[in-house]
């Protein structure tokens, strides 16, 4: 990362490293919080509640950020649980948000997850969708932190990279000092070479998923 930041005339505290723990238990978690790690990712609502209290409580500084697609009945699961959330694509799923916040007395900053690619097995919101649902979020007052993507398996990233953050620029998020969630294990050089300011890396630190 530092030297994708340094290629890219960045410094690397503007990129922030969210190590991908999905499918892994608290025990390869450890080493990684150990060496300094403090900001981790998590898939499935359950699965995250099952071991982080426990880490949260012996590290209290970690953030926890939701990654995965999130059904919209897993609301107030997330909203008590993450401190961001990755995966805002739709007028549900922001309702039932903006309700549990509102319940719980907690703004959640949220990324718009962006279907970038027009990909229909994919989550995210359409393209031609994003700036009613950016004027959405900003009227429910769920803070937007930034958009979020998944690039096409199999191609070069770099187009569609580059296309969220003409996105974000274009309906005025970069103006939000808002961020790019986007880049992987596989694609976190270009994606920083393009702007991101988060990349979710997983295999990279952990291996072969469980």
């Amino acid at each position: 990362m530092a030297a994708a930041c340094k290629r890219a005339r960045r410094v690397p505290e503007d990129v922030t490293l969210i190590a991908v723990s999905k499918t892994h238990p608290a025990e390869a978690i450890f080493p990684l919080i150990e060496a300094g790690q403090r900001v981790f990712g998590e898939n499935r609502v359950q699965e995250a509640i099952g071991k982080w209290p426990e880490l949260r409580d012996r590290y209290p500084d970690l953030q926890l950020h939701g990654i995965g697609q999130l059904q919209s009945n897993k609301a107030e699961e997330a909203v008590a649980l993450f401190d961001c959330i990755h995966s805002l694509d739709r007028v549900s799923l922001l309702t039932a948000l903006a309700r549990a916040m509102e319940r719980q007395g907690r703004r959640v900053p949220c990324f718009i997850q962006v279907n970038i690619g027009n990909e229909p097995q994919k989550a995210g919101c359409a393209i031609s969708g994003l700036p009613a649902l950016l004027a959405q979020a900003r009227e429910a007052e769920i803070p937007v932190a930034g958009l979020m993507c998944l690039p096409p398996a199999g191609i070069e990233p770099a187009p569609f990279f580059a296309l969220l953050a003409k996105l974000a620029a274009d309906n005025g998020v970069a103006g939000d000092r808002g961020g790019l969630s986007m880049g992987m294990s596989d694609d976190f050089e270009t994606a920083i070479m393009l702007g991101a300011t988060h990349v979710r890396v997983g295999s990279a630190l952990f291996g072969t998923r469980g």
